[in-house]
């Protein structure tokens, strides 16, 4: 089992028994998301951005415009941290402070490069793309040069990250479990609906397979 190391950086201090350093079980709560939320310093300002973001192997990308004013910061610092996050179930208990969620999260922390080389660049937003739906870079129209020349793209290398999961039940006071009051889960999923065509041609389109394909995994 490969893990990463640990240090002040990536150490969870606060509820340990949920946390993990596991290569694996990192990439899987990544794979399972596109959408992180990614940290940055503007102007001496901490903001914090919600990004869709493609992995390969230890690489994570992200890409915006050549003025996005983040992805610049970004390469600037020359360092970066993302944190994705799957919320799975309200833990209802019987008193208020013991109430909780049930989630899988993951903090990532690396180095930041801009990515120049134009065929570097196009397998970057194929990884992106592919992230986001498998089998849908097939399905569209290649890239003019021109829109390339527009899009900024960042290459971040994951060198430290951990993760917290939570997936137990209630968790209330011995003396609690004789209350009348009502304590459970209340599972949390998001789900894909059936694909809506655009207007125009795709109406009188098939809808592609790996789109199809993608609904029938995510369904329920």
């Amino acid at each position: 089992m490969e893990e990463y190391s640990k240090s002040k950086l990536n150490r969870i201090k606060r509820g340990q028994i949920r946390a993990t350093y596991d290569v694996e079980t990192i990439n899987t709560i990544l794979d399972a998301g596109f959408i992180g939320y990614v940290s940055y310093i503007y102007e001496d300002q901490a903001i914090t951005l919600p990004m869709g973001y493609g992995r390969r192997d230890n690489k994570i990308y992200l890409h915006g415009s050549q003025a996005n004013r983040m992805l610049l910061a970004l390469i600037e610092a020359k360092k970066m941290s993302m944190t994705v996050m799957h919320l799975d179930a309200l833990v209802l208990a019987r008193s208020g402070l013991h109430h909780s969620v049930n989630y899988r999260s993951a903090t990532l922390f690396g180095s930041v490069k801009k990515i120049e080389d134009a065929k570097e660049k196009d397998a970057a937003l194929l990884d992106y793309m592919e992230h986001m739906m498998k089998g849908r870079w097939d399905g569209i129209r290649p890239m003019h040069q021109e829109e390339l020349d527009r899009t900024l793209v960042v290459e971040m290398t994951i060198e430290t990250a951990s993760a917290k999961i939570r997936d137990v039940g209630v968790a209330d006071e011995p003396e609690d479990y004789e209350l009348d009051v009502w304590a459970g889960l209340v599972p949390i999923k998001q789900v894909a609906e059936y694909p809506i065509s655009d207007e125009g041609l795709p109406q009188k389109m098939e809808i592609p397979k790996h789109v199809l394909d993608y609904y029938e995994q995510n369904k329920v």
